[in-house]
């Protein structure tokens, strides 16, 4: 039976069950450690390490295109500037078109937010006058009156931290614009020169595992982050102009937000609840109207964009990427949720690959164990 194993697992079977307790007991604390020591790097070195992740990202996305204009024949210099400098100006155009928008939008729901909360509150008591009406007791108003209290105390405190926010954030202006340089800068260089930075990487691994990891991590981030991208867009895209038809207070405000939300998984069902909700304070049967213009689009882009776009790229259940993404959020922020999917893909293959090796070690193992050596064939020869 013990030659059916594969050769590393041999010495665990042949520990004692208690033995294997303590073994694990004393792996755990290590491990434990070794995760708080690198959060307490991370945390040190907060700003560099996001500067390189979006970096990282941001040549990701624009290598596709430079890469297939590089295959077509042109040569990768001139067209990895050309891509860099087309998608600066259209993020720039795209900022200075919405963002004031967007931005003078934000400062009237804020505003208009005690108003939107009155409203809704007066809302739910017109509906539960109609059911008590119609023989329900729903004691709605109480149920009511005890939200919006909570609500408004949040509300209290939030303004009273506006100030102090305002001030951050003005002090923090230079190095937000310095760490925004910074990493447009590193984009630009990491285009340019990433193919030899992860040559230089990826050589540090033997030679039978290069191209599977690096086919594994691209498939991992940067189709991951495209197909995110493209939802996004088309959330953004479709939820806009229909809010706007529709004639939803901040449409413009709202559909970005709900496209932006949506570069994130489950990011897209938080934003559409968020609008829905804002939305009904002020109109319940309009925010009835816009969760089910955002539903349908979101399905229709879940369910046919989707597909074409990441395929099998993710192979996570949901539950897994939800997990992934609470633990990405625990750990890392922002940037921990952007990237916590692709690396979870990247485990699980990692994970499989292992699994693969270990069944083929046992099944080749086990076909030597089935097939008679030479020496006890030639004892059987001899007999007959």
């Amino acid at each position: 039976m013990e030659t059916n194993r594969p050769p590393y697992f041999q010495w665990w079977s042949q520990l004692s069950v208690p033995s294997r307790m303590l073994l694990v007991g004393l792996i755990a604390p290590i491990l434990v450690l070794n995760f708080w020591a690198m959060g307490m790097i991370a945390n040190f070195f907060g700003v560099l390490i996001t500067i390189v992740v979006v970096a990282s990202l941001l040549a990701f996305l624009l290598n596709y295109p430079v890469s297939w204009l590089s295959k077509k024949g042109l040569p990768r210099d001139p067209v990895s500037i050309i891509v860099f400098l087309l998608t600066l100006s259209i993020l720039l155009g795209v900022g200075i078109s919405l963002f004031p928008v967007a931005f003078s939008q934000a400062q009237q729901l804020v505003a208009r937010l005690p108003e939107l909360i009155d409203s809704g509150q007066q809302q739910i008591l017109l509906l539960n006058e109609q059911a008590e009406s119609r023989g329900f007791n729903l004691n709605l108003d109480m149920l009511a009156e005890e939200a919006f209290k909570r609500i408004e105390g949040q509300i209290q405190s939030l303004a009273k931290s506006a100030v102090n926010i305002t001030v951050d954030a003005v002090s923090s202006l230079l190095d937000i614009v310095v760490t925004g340089l910074v990493t447009i800068i590193m984009t630009y260089y990491l285009l340019q020169h990433g193919d030899e930075l992860w040559e230089s990487v990826l050589e540090w691994l033997p030679a039978e595992k290069q191209d599977p990891v690096a086919n594994t991590l691209r498939l991992s981030f940067q189709n991951y982050f495209i197909g995110q991208l493209i939802i996004s867009i088309s959330m953004s895209s479709a939820l806009v102009p229909l809010f706007l038809v529709m004639q939803v207070p901040f449409g413009v405000l709202f559909g970005l937000t709900i496209g932006t939300l949506a570069l994130i998984p489950f990011g897209g069902t938080v934003g559409i609840l968020l609008v829905t909700l804002l939305v009904a304070l002020q109109n319940f049967w309009l925010g009835l109207k816009v969760l089910a213009a955002a539903v349908i689009v979101q399905q229709i882009v879940d369910n046919l964009l989707a597909p074409r776009v990441l395929g099998s790229v993710v192979g996570l259940n949901p539950v897994w990427v939800f997990i992934s993404v609470l633990i990405g959020a625990k750990v890392g922020g922002l940037v921990g949720v952007a990237i916590a999917v692709p690396i979870a893909a990247v485990l699980k293959t990692a994970l499989m690959a292992v699994q693969s090796q270990i069944l083929a070690d046992r099944e080749r193992l086990a076909r030597m164990a089935e097939v008679p050596s030479e020496k006890s064939v030639e004892v059987v020869t001899s007999n007959s």
